[in-house]
């Protein structure tokens, strides 16, 4: 069999945001793929681009293993990946061309590729594995081992044929997921994301995902990979890879990277049962709904199986605005979810969505209020981001300016015309980060004098932060009014 050589697109050094923030995982749906490919005989090489500074560097691979294959697969479980940033869809193309100039057969699977499979293929593509790719990849390289030529009983496929581009019909997403082999996570030079973590943090955490796909359906969400159907791996199955990578790599700490996590009734009770059992214990974090968050019982077992920080996706403090996101969630549903983790010890983090469109000057005061209100653990803050395939990017489509995609994940750029200019949004984002740390430094300051005695260094050092976030928070809400009235 042809040897495969495969890679991601994701460069770290290309996100200014994300290299300072040191907190790199590895690309596991890479790592599935290859995994999956190894099982069935093939023989595989991984060049991880996470650390590199150009995407030039992938040449010596190519020369040292000569693969016949070349497999371009993102991270289908990475929200950076998800966003399609311009650094790396170009350094995507660059690749390609090098693979190409090898003699390689060159097949790409992303989100960015599954939206916009003409452009790839006009880059140099072969093929393009369309949606959640692993069945698809199998199949295509065992036609092109047997050297078959008619690719159109492959669903989830599109590719050239006579300058015509083909594209086969949709694949059905996996329902047995224990099915797939763990991630090749021996292919992972696992010492060089540990240093980073440990350099920025302190502690040593890894990602895994637990299943595939979100039932729920907000307008501004993107699923070009695992789409509307939820899939979910068994308790035991997850528990058995946690283990295995305890024992090989002793991790501190793991982000399940789900979409939804835990959302099979009975499955998180199950899931911390088993980790008792075999006496594994870490910390980890998860992505959830406020809707799902509501029942003491759950949050219980999540957090005995070790939770300490749920992502919320608030997205807003304005009713009108979750309604017009088409969300199913409600702010009271926020406020009582955050109070209810907090009461069993788990921090509450928000994801906050600014720019959406009808939003006005009353529905960000809404939004900035519940924050402060609330005191969430984090915030992570972005503005509306049109991604194809979304009725919202539908809706905005024809006023969008000619960017279409971020550069990098820290540009924030409102790329349709609103309520405000794209500037705003920019201060905005600046304004809410120093209010919000502003009130939790008065949260401090509380208590310090109601416990002067018994206050550490850690509350003396958060309430005494009050000197810079009170005059840095006033001077950067005069920044945004000057703002408010630039043209959109």
């Amino acid at each position: 069999m042809k040897r495969i050589l495969f890679s991601h697109s994701y460069f770290l050094r290309f996100d200014p945001k994300q290299w300072a923030t040191g907190q790199p995982y590895p690309p596991i749906g890479t790592l599935y793929a290859a995994a999956l490919m190894r099982e069935r005989g093939y023989k595989v090489s991984f060049f991880d681009t996470m650390f590199v500074h150009r995407p030039e560097e992938i040449s010596p691979a190519l020369e040292q293993h000569d693969p016949g294959f070349f497999i371009l697969y993102d991270d289908g479980f990475n929200y950076l990946t998800k966003m399609c940033l311009t650094n790396m869809r170009e350094a995507a193309f660059k690749m390609i061309k090098l693979a190409k100039q090898k003699g390689c057969t060159v097949i790409v699977s992303s989100s960015d590729s599954t939206d916009h499979y003409e452009q790839y293929l006009q880059e140099g593509a072969d093929f393009i594995l369309l949606g959640e790719a692993e069945q698809t990849m199998l199949e295509l390289t065992d036609a092109l081992s047997q050297a078959q030529n008619n690719f159109l009983s492959i669903q989830g496929l599109a590719y050239k044929q006579d300058d015509a581009v083909i594209k086969t019909g949709r694949r059905n997403v996996l329902k047995d997921l224990d099915s797939l082999p763990f991630p090749a996570w021996d292919l992972i030079d696992i010492d060089i994301y540990r240093k980073t973590w440990m350099k920025h943090k302190g502690y040593f955490s890894l990602n895994m995902a637990t299943t595939r796909g979100c039932p729920f359906k907000c307008n501004w969400c993107a699923k070009p990979i695992y789409g509307n159907r939820y899939n979910s791996r068994s308790p035991q199955n997850v528990v058995a890879e946690l283990k295995m990578l305890k024992e090989k790599f002793d991790f501190d700490h793991i982000w399940f990277c789900d979409d939804i996590f835990g959302l099979k009734p009975g499955w998180v009770h199950e899931f911390a049962d088993l980790l008792e059992k075999e006496q594994i214990h870490f910390r980890f974090k998860i992505q959830a709904r406020a809707d799902l968050l509501l029942q003491e019982n759950y949050i219980r077992d999540l957090a005995r199986a070790g939770c300490e920080n749920i992502w919320m996706g608030a997205e807003s403090g304005s009713q009108k605005i979750l309604d017009a996101m088409d969300k199913g969630t409600t702010i009271e549903q926020i406020y009582h979810a955050t109070r209810l983790l907090k009461k069993n010890g788990i921090h509450p983090s928000f994801f906050i969505q600014f720019g959406y469109p009808g939003e006005n000057k009353e529905d960000i005061a809404k939004t900035i209020r519940m924050i402060n209100e609330l005191l969430p653990y984090e915030i992570g803050i972005s503005v509306s981001y049109p991604l194809p395939g979304t009725s919202f990017y539908e809706r905005v489509k024809n006023e969008l300016h000619e960017k279409a995609n971020w550069t990098d994940s820290d540009e924030l750029a409102l790329l349709f015309r609103n309520t405000y200019a794209p500037a705003f949004y920019k201060q905005l984002h600046r304004y809410v980060h120093r209010s919000y740390r502003k009130h939790i430094a008065i949260q401090h300051l509380k208590k310090l004098f109601a416990k002067p005695s018994g206050s550490t260094s850690f509350t003396f050092k958060k309430a005494m932060s009050v000197l810079y976030y009170a005059p840095a928070a006033w001077i950067d809400k005069q920044k945004l009014n000057s703002l408010e009235n630039s043209p959109a």
